[in-house]
């Protein structure tokens, strides 16, 4: 019997891979990790192979065994890939879930993962018990992490309890078998568990263009990069194969998105790459306003996941006194990675160009197939006219963890069925209108998104809601909280009829793990209705 096809970006290895590796990197944190609250905020490479070694031997200890799964819930930081690189490093599958607002689909998340053991925060251990829900049941062993914050529920361990045990046997899996498993944004419910391997998750393209020298766009060894995104995603799990790869002089990891703790990570390390999410750039336009300083040295910012609007690239690329700042946007999900690319500059997000929405329109990423196709008929569309996007990538998950007949419904054949709109345009590129289920028929809400924040310099977020044959009603997130109706006139001329606008404050509007608008949850809080103008099919 052959050999397993193993990978060095194995998450279970890639770790003790650069460890090895002549040019190293070090990690900065914005906090000390919750497995280690008193380790400090600085990781060097030797260090991050031992914490990996002894989150192993924990749960191991706890008694995780190779096949196992494991559900890792906590807060928000750089120790989830670490969690996940322990319990790969046993055989283990890690199930990865972000910090999700409600304990009850945390609960139904853990029920479809099947666990053996869960790693919970102990933030989340006190939110199940003030709402009265047990995370899991009786069979499952809890391992609490996180400073102390209330009683663990009873039979629950902490680390300190494992340590000191024998060390665990490294049963590493192959490239092509599960490697993780991590969550959608579950915009419009709750999320899917989405089964990777290394192969998909990080060996493949696109995820491996990272590691390949391609000018603008790629790490070097002089670089310091920072990232504020959600360290349970899948995307991480590439992104940290990539900057052990590419070792540049600094990563910084930032948890906390919020505008202190950012201002502050960013004055002290001065990034020249920096990644986030889009609606964190977004928010983080008020910092730029205040203190550009801050953003001079950086040369490449870099987001995934969504849209982006024009003016956050504008703003953050004229932040940057670089000679040729870049803007580097990847549209992309947690079931096939990459899905089309584009690289932005000054010239390009210029104000007053003759299209609202420039920045999400791009290629296929590298060895990824993008047909358009009519959602009734499945037939490809013509260029210019809408349709749904399906993919073809050898970087396809799985499955669904609990949930196999959902994800098969989503596959024809070698194509996966995003359940996003967009339409082709000239030169092969693709221009991303919607999520199929948001749909506004005849129209992006998108790109009327776009719009209405060039032209409304006070809004912190702008958000459609499109109803089924009636006028969209937009949400407005605006810094100090007054619409002048002159103002929203002139914003509006020339625009399709839009409903009164609904003004929220930008700390009451729902959001994802990943920052996304919670455009159900939205819906409901704002107009008291779930219906929509898509049908939903493919979400």
């Amino acid at each position: 019997m052959g050999q397993r096809r193993q990978s060095p970006y194995h998450i279970g290895h890639v770790f003790h891979w650069h460890a090895g590796r002549s040019r190293q990197t070090a990690v900065h944190l914005d906090r000390p990790l919750d497995i280690a609250p008193s380790a400090g905020t600085v990781y060097d490479a030797a260090a991050l192979a031992t914490t990996v070694e002894r989150l192993a031997d924990c749960l191991y200890e706890a008694g995780l065994r190779a096949g196992d799964r494991v559900v890792v819930a906590k807060d928000n930081h750089y120790d989830m890939p670490l969690l996940a690189a322990g319990a790969a490093r046993i055989g283990a599958l890690p199930v990865m879930l972000a910090p999700i607002a409600s304990v009850d689909t945390v609960r139904e998340l853990i029920d479809r993962a099947q666990p053996s053991l869960l790693v919970a925060g102990t933030r989340l251990l006190r939110r199940a018990a003030t709402a009265g829900v047990t995370l899991a049941g009786p069979a499952v062993r809890t391992v609490a992490v996180g400073e102390p914050v209330g009683d663990l529920p009873p039979g629950a361990l902490t680390l300190d309890d494992l340590r000191g045990g024998p060390r665990a046997p490294v049963r590493i899996g192959g490239a092509d078998e599960p490697m993780i498993s991590t969550h959608t944004s579950g915009t419009t419910g709750v999320p899917k568990l989405v089964l990777h391997t290394a192969n998909t998750a990080i060996g493949r393209f696109p995820a491996r263009m990272e590691r390949c020298p391609i000018p603008f766009l790629t790490t070097r060894h002089s670089d310091v990069t920072a990232a504020a995104v959600s360290f349970a995603h899948i995307r991480v799990m590439a992104w940290t194969a990539s900057q052990l790869k590419m070792a540049p002089h600094k990563v910084v990891a930032i948890s906390d998105p919020g505008l202190a703790t950012v201002e502050r990570m960013v004055e002290r390390h001065r990034p020249t790459m920096l990644e986030a999410l889009p609606n964190m750039f977004q928010h983080w336009e008020a910092l730029v306003a205040r203190r550009p300083e801050l953003f001079t040295q950086v040369r490449l910012y870099v987001t995934t996941f969504d849209a982006v609007h024009t003016r956050t690239v504008r703003t953050f690329l004229d932040a940057s006194r670089r000679r040729f700042p870049v803007w580097g946007w990847g549209l992309g999900q947690s079931e096939v990675t990459g899905i089309i690319v584009n690289l932005f500059t000054r010239r390009t997000v210029r104000a007053g160009g003759a299209r609202g929405d420039r920045t999400n329109i791009g290629w296929p990423a590298a060895s990824v197939r993008v047909r358009v196709v009519d959602p009734e008929t499945g037939r490809r569309q013509p260029r210019g006219k809408p349709g749904l996007l399906m993919v073809d990538t050898r970087a396809r998950c799985l499955t669904y963890l609990g949930e196999d007949d959902r994800y098969r419904a989503k596959c024809e054949g070698r194509w996966w069925n995003s359940g996003d709109l967009g339409e082709r345009v000239g030169f092969g590129r693709i221009r991303l209108l919607d999520r199929e289920v948001d749909m506004l028929p005849g129209q992006s809400c998108i790109e009327l998104e776009s719009i209405l924040l060039d032209r409304l310099p006070n809004a912190a977020d702008v958000t459609l809601l499109a109803r089924p044959d009636q006028p969209p009603v937009p949400v407005l997130c605006l810094r100090d909280g007054e619409l002048d109706p002159g103002e929203w006139a002139r914003a509006t001329a020339g625009l399709p009829e839009l409903a009164p606008p609904r003004l929220v404050p930008w700390e009451d509007v729902p959001r994802t793990a990943t920052w996304k608008v919670r455009r159900l949850a939205l819906r409901e809080q704002v107009l008291g209705t779930a219906e929509a103008s898509g049908t939903g099919k493919w979400t």
